[in-house]
């Protein structure tokens, strides 16, 4: 049973490393690479899928800040309202709102990944791969830590886990 804290502390310890050699690796091809497929030109069926594929790719940003806009609007109106109120769980009220502003920018981050991918789905170039990889290993590193970040802030407050999951944010 003592093996599996020291597993999954080698994991934490090895799967950023990875992601971030993997990111290191693909900004280093990217570097004076040049596509000779670039100058192949598109049919009117591929250029009408890129025209809704943007589309789609806007629509899922928009999407995604919306969901940054309205966690970070909330936030700010539960603190003000916890700050102005007389209670003596504002630590608590604070730490609660910080972990559910967190999930919010994990949910913002799968919804820009997937508008990064809907822009290199239609005919992509080989620079476009290699800078999808790189956008995607760095939003993933980023929503890991985030998540790491998150899970340990609800187990060091119980508390607030049942609170949160009777509520609704």
């Amino acid at each position: 049973m003592k093996r599996e804290p020291s597993r999954d502390s080698l994991i934490s310890i090895l799967l950023p490393l990875a992601l971030i050699f993997g990111l290191v690796l693909l900004l280093s091809l990217n570097i004076g690479q040049t596509n000779s497929l670039e100058a192949v030109s598109s049919s009117p069926v591929e250029s009408w899928l890129k025209l809704l594929v943007g589309y789609l790719a806007a629509g899922t940003e928009i999407a995604a800040a919306i969901v940054i806009g309205s966690a970070v609007i909330r936030g700010i109106v539960v603190y003000l309202r916890q700050l102005f109120s007389r209670s003596k769980l504002h630590y608590d009220s604070t730490e609660s709102i910080r972990l559910t502003l967190g999930r919010m920018l994990a949910l913002e981050l799968e919804f820009t990944v997937a508008s990064d991918i809907l822009r290199t789905a239609v005919a992509p170039t080989r620079q476009d791969i290699l800078n999808l990889g790189a956008i995607v290993l760095l939003r993933t590193l980023l929503n890991y830590f985030l998540e790491r970040e998150i899970r340990q802030g609800e187990q060091s407050r119980p508390e607030l886990r049942r609170s949160d999951e009777s509520k609704t944010f």
